[in-house]
């Protein structure tokens, strides 16, 4: 964004003399998404290579909104820990995963790498999603019980889908009769796993939950009603059924 103002001639005068460097004003307005804050160029300029330096450069093209603002088009509510820290290193202690996510879209790296050391995003980043890289189809599996729920939703307040999650090749040849009689009723279920790292089923259905949640439907599950469908002797312990509620 350039911040360098053009001045404009009222009426004919005398040559102007050479222009000089480019003045910048060291105060700026911002509109992010709407939300609106004030800081200088040497704060947004701190560090080079960052994309809010990059935003803030003499030779970039600058955005504005009706009132003269410099305008960002991103989530406005998380960029002030984002200043808090260009102004004097403070590390956020609220909304983390949000703040994170921002700091990574304006290539903060220095900040994103301390906020990759906090529980909250080390537990993420490190924990839970390298498990759920071990589980086979995870993110397939999601989209699939979305699709089938949805499938069933119209004119219902709930939909249900089955799923069967299974740790190891032991569980899974518990599950084999079960799944094979689904298949010959052509009733529709989820499987997952089995996986080779140390989390158990309840974690991995805790995490199946998290992330459904995480895209805004209301979802909860439970071992599998024998309205629903009853498993074979054995395997009881491997099958859920997951409810989305629309209204």
């Amino acid at each position: 964004m350039s911040l360098t103002s053009t001045p404009r001639s009222l009426r004919p005068g005398p040559a102007a003399p050479p222009a000089g460097p480019p003045t910048i004003s060291p105060v700026v307005e911002l509109n992010v998404g709407g939300e609106f804050y004030t800081t200088t160029v040497g704060t947004l300029r701190k560090l080079p290579g960052s994309k809010l330096a990059e935003m803030f450069s003499s030779s970039a093209k600058a955005i504005t909104d009706t009132e003269g603002r410099f305008f960002i088009d991103r989530p406005g509510t998380n960029f002030g820990p984002i200043l808090d820290y260009l102004r004097s290193g403070q590390l956020p202690t609220q909304h983390i995963r949000e703040v994170y996510r921002e700091a990574q879209f304006y290539e903060i790296k220095p900040l994103v790498k301390l906020l990759e050391d906090t529980p909250q995003i080390f537990g993420e980043q490190v924990a839970r999603k390298q498990f759920l890289l071990r589980v086979p189809g995870y993110s397939e599996n999601l989209e699939l019980m979305v699709r089938l729920a949805r499938a069933e939703a119209v004119a219902a307040r709930c939909s249900s889908v089955l799923v069967c999650a299974v740790r190891t090749e032991e569980d899974a040849a518990h599950c084999t009769e079960s799944l094979r009689v689904l298949e010959a009723d052509k009733r529709l279920v989820v499987k997952f796993g089995p996986w080779k790292a140390a989390p158990v089923i309840r974690d991995l259905l805790d995490s199946v939950q998290m992330d459904i949640e995480a895209q805004g439907y209301q979802v909860a599950y439970d071992y599998c009603s024998k309205k629903t469908f009853q498993p074979k002797p054995g395997a009881h312990d491997y099958f859920y059924t997951f409810l989305f509620t629309w209204w």
